[in-house]
């Protein structure tokens, strides 16, 4: 049981030094900030609110891993390296990807709200 619960530590340092050493979390954590204020403003559905969490959670997770991986791959290799680089550009387009998703879902859920609060001016 120790170990479960030091296992949490861990994984709490993770997030802490991915908020204080990684810019991209950082930029897409703050839209993701952004994103919850419009989403409480606006009062969301739950479907909506589930989609929303889902996408952010998908886009913050998938950079905590590419972040993971690029560091992993430093270390295996510090110069440059045909394969690594593969690698680490598939990883960083696992992000994007999700990144496009979220964008689209986002514009989904969030593009009858600002209509209509636009309408109403």
């Amino acid at each position: 049981m120790i170990k479960f619960i030091k296992s949490f530590g861990f994984a709490f340092r993770g997030v802490f030094s991915l908020l204080k050493n990684e810019r991209n979390f950082k930029v897409q954590l703050s839209i993701f900030i952004v994103v919850l204020i419009f989403s409480f403003t606006f009062n969301l559905r739950l479907v909506e609110w589930l989609s929303i969490l889902g996408i952010s959670a998908l886009v913050l997770t998938l950079e905590a891993i590419n972040t993971a991986i690029e560091k992993m791959a430093n270390e295996i290799d510090s110069n440059y390296n045909e394969k690594i680089k593969v690698i680490k550009d598939i990883s960083a387009g696992a992000v994007l990807i999700a990144s496009l998703f979220s964008v689209i879902v986002g514009f989904i859920v969030f593009y009858p709200y600002f209509y209509k609060l636009i309408a109403n001016l």
